[in-house]
């Protein structure tokens, strides 16, 4: 990655850190601050697509990353490397705090941007956080329903079972094998299965619905009830209104569930897909004219 010049709007230092570290610290610590946020705003959001956060986002991000820097500092002493126990410890710091939970999910997005730049550029493992943030919701306690082994297992398994091998790269053996595998999934005959079921077994609906749901804790009646128009992909949430909220966790307000970005890049893709089938046509459920 070549590093370039970032947005003026962008500052690869914050004016608090220069009092707190002697010269050769600030040096090291701005040659690392420029490697992530370049990464950040050229190719962050889609490396495989090298496709960067807005100025605005990458902005926001350097700020947030700048006061848990310090934080670390503050506890531990100077570093230019977060490891998840840091990260868990700054969840853990957010939850006992009175800000709104708008405030701390854009804290937990810092963290998990700037781990996916580790995972991406340094081998490192990727962090999910134990709880999130929602705004008009309480703490969300991830651990209290799934582990985060198990949610990450989940989501990969979505990803297994909506891949396929293309239909015409297929061997006549594999496409035997595949049939039959569809032909118990779909419940009809393996004589029956067509290309077009094939196809249609190939989606981003289930990696999506799945994703979505773990966010949220949603439960089925809500993912039965979603609609096009609850997804604001720019702001990465899912706008429930508090008439859908089966749970009333919004407190009689609308519920605004804060979206992980690969389940937003999901949810994009989904939307997208789904544009392209006929059966959503005048339909506007998000996902549920069709679950199997």
């Amino acid at each position: 990655m070549t590093i370039e010049k970032l947005p003026d709007c962008v500052p690869v230092v914050h004016d608090s850190a220069h009092s707190e570290l002697d010269m050769l610290q600030m040096r090291e610590y701005r040659d690392h601050r420029l490697e992530v946020l370049s990464w950040l705003w050229q190719e962050g959001k889609d490396p495989d697509r090298a496709e960067g956060y807005s100025d605005i986002v990458v902005e926001n991000t350097s700020y947030r990353l700048s006061k848990i820097y310090r934080w670390i500092w503050e506890n531990e002493g100077y570093t230019t490397v977060l490891n998840h126990d840091h990260a868990d410890a700054i969840v853990e710091k957010l939850r006992t705090r009175g800000t709104a939970d708008e405030n701390k999910s854009q804290y937990v997005k810092a963290l998990q941007r700037y781990f996916g730049w580790r995972a991406h550029e340094k081998g490192a493992e990727e962090w999910e956080p134990e709880e999130t943030f929602s705004p008009g919701q309480q703490t969300h306690h991830a651990r209290d329903y799934f582990t985060l082994d198990e949610r990450k297992l989940l989501r990969n398994a979505t990803l297994n079972y909506a891949s396929l091998p293309n239909y015409n790269d297929a061997t006549p053996e594999e496409r035997d094998r595949w049939k039959i595998y569809l032909a118990q999934r779909l419940e009809k005959p393996k004589n029956e299965v067509t290309p077009e079921d094939w196809e249609d077994a190939v989606s981003w609906k289930l990696p999506s619905i799945v994703a979505v749901s773990l966010d949220g804790g949603l439960r089925p009646v809500e993912v039965r009830r979603a609609r096009v128009q609850w997804v604001d992909l720019q702001n990465a949430v899912l706008r429930i209104p508090k008439e859908e909220d089966s749970k009333a966790t919004g407190g009689g307000e609308n519920w605004t569930v804060s979206l992980r970005e690969d389940t937003t890049q999901k949810l994009e893709w989904w939307l997208a897909e789904r544009a392209a089938r006929p059966k959503y046509d005048s339909h506007d459920e998000l996902i549920a004219l069709s679950l199997a």
